[in-house]
């Protein structure tokens, strides 16, 4: 399953280079060979329990597929605001490139360095990607740039230390790779654009995203250092939380926020959110849904109380919120973006913060937010969090949040990139979903080394076909161009990638299709 996994994702990388190839081709070739091989010395790491931190168990490690997201999106953003002719985010996809390489290396050597004997073959690897990296680096990036590449490189060191150490069997070395290095990324952004404000340049929308993550994950780290001290489920630690979470943001994000968009950021909020009737509609739209996802998960622990040998939730009950989800990201995709954009970025914050109240025991809802949602686990949950519907929501923001704007003057990419901002809708909230209902219930045929089925993956191929078919029909923005034999190709390598990996499918699957589709 790891060896067909790998070549997937050999599959994608040559695909795309085939389309762009430059300098970085040679860069990301080189560092997918050696992430092939350092792949094998970490899953020992992990089967042997030398691994420096607890990783999520029942899982490969996941150093090749994560390694090569981040370059890969560099490399395709590059091509994409070159052939715009924006010189600065088309710079902005070299450093994208060139630090995601970097932060898969480090991982690389990380592994290198900790086996017990030092295999020889791996470290030439290695050194020799690693060779090929920063002589490509050095002819490709100014100084200011190394130095924002060794910021976040720097950033993802003591990030990684600091939160894998607190929590334990949460993520694959590949998981941390993705999620740790992209939090690197967005806090290193902020701090250069905090820095550098000229008033009137940039996106409110943009600075928004940043400053959620940063505020929320600055949050976090806050009050797990604080309850190592002092016992969360208490009423005075609980009124305390909420104390200090009004005061960090009403007295930290909001006057950073305040800074970068040279505005009052509630009002701002508020009129952005009301600004026409389209928007006042899709909030109410949203609202109801939402209802409906409580009153699902109401119904099914009343279901759990009435029936005691059932104690967990089954997959097409999972399944549930993918649904909801789809409807709740289409007419968004259609009508309003930015409105997606900012909604999208406001549940994220909201997730977080009532994990922060679930994990912590925060009263007066901590204890009932775990009974809830202890339901719904899975053996993707083994950690002390419960991240599954937060890496939902990411997989389908991410397409949304990283599409680049700037680069698409009409509002949309010619030919299959006109999809990329449903890439998450496609791979987990249609391909996914549908490939796990069929699979569950239908499949007979299993994948060679794996538990999911012939049927389910050739079901959600088909059904991501037509999903294309209905997007170009409803939203009369998309122009393939005639590129579907492109599309067919991605969305079947996705699909196979779906039933052969072990990592989080929600967030690896949108990100891959979201390449292909851009290249």
């Amino acid at each position: 399953a790891v060896l067909v996994e790998s070549l997937l994702v050999l599959g994608v990388v040559l695909s795309v280079h085939a389309v762009v190839w430059d300098r970085f081709s040679w860069c990301a070739l080189a560092l997918a060979l050696q992430a092939f091989y350092a792949q094998f010395k970490w899953d020992r790491l992990l089967q042997q329990g030398g691994a420096v931190f607890q990783f999520r168990g029942a899982a490969n490690s996941g150093l090749l597929p994560a390694s090569m997201v981040i370059p890969l999106l560099g490399v395709v953003m590059k091509e994409r605001c070159r052939a715009a002719g924006i010189v600065y985010f088309e710079r902005f996809g070299v450093v994208v490139a060139s630090t995601g390489m970097l932060l898969a290396l480090f991982l690389s050597v990380l592994a290198v360095g900790i086996t017990k004997p030092v295999p020889t073959n791996t470290c030439i690897l290695t050194g020799v990607a690693g060779s090929i990296i920063i002589y490509t680096m050095k002819h490709s990036l100014t100084v200011s740039e190394v130095i924002e590449v060794l910021e976040v490189l720097l950033i993802f060191v003591y990030l990684s230390m600091i939160l894998l150490y607190l929590l334990p069997r949460c993520f694959t070395p590949g998981e941390a790779l993705l999620v740790l290095g992209g939090v690197s990324f967005v806090l290193n952004q902020l701090i250069k654009r905090s820095l550098n404000v000229v008033e009137g340049r940039g996106d409110p929308v943009d600075f928004f995203l940043l400053v959620a993550v940063v505020g929320v994950v600055l949050l976090g780290l806050f009050f797990t250092v604080l309850f190592t001290f002092m016992d969360s489920g208490t009423w005075i630690s609980s009124m305390f939380f909420h104390m200090m979470t009004a005061v960090l943001g009403l007295g930290v994000i909001m006057p950073w926020l305040y800074r970068l968009i040279q505005r009052n950021p509630l009002f701002w909020l508020l009129q952005f959110l009301f600004q026409t009737q389209t928007r006042l509609y899709l909030l109410v739209y949203w609202t109801c849904l939402a209802a409906s996802a409580c009153g699902v998960v109401f119904y099914q622990n009343a279901k759990r109380s009435s029936e005691s040998k059932k104690h967990q939730a089954s997959t097409i009950t999972r399944k549930y919120f993918h649904f909801i989800v789809v409807a709740t990201y289409v007419p968004g995709l259609i009508y309003d973006r930015q409105l997606l954009y900012v909604a999208a970025v406001l549940c994220l914050a909201v997730f977080v913060f009532l994990e922060y109240v679930r994990y912590f025991r925060i009263k007066p809802f901590g204890q009932t937010l775990r009974h809830l949602l202890s339901l719904f686990l899975d053996e993707r949950d083994s950690g002390p969090l419960i991240l599954t519907h937060i890496y939902l929501l990411l997989g389908m923001s991410l397409p949304v949040w990283l599409f680049p704007r700037s680069c698409a003057p009409k509002g949309t990419l010619p030919g299959a990139g006109a999809l990329v901002p449903y890439s998450g809708v496609l791979a987990v909230g249609v391909g996914d979903t549908i490939a796990s209902v069929f699979g569950s219930t239908m499949g007979e045929i299993k994948w060679p080394g794996t538990k999911k089925t012939f049927e389910g993956t050739m079901t959600a191929i088909f059904a991501q076909i037509i999903a294309v078919a209905l997007i170009l029909i409803f939203d009369s923005s998309v122009n393939l161009n005639s590129s579907y034999a492109w599309i067919l190709a991605s969305v079947s390598l996705v699909s196979l990638l779906e039933a052969y990996t072990t990592q989080i499918d929600n967030l690896l699957l949108p990100l891959y299709l979201q390449i292909m589709l851009m290249a």
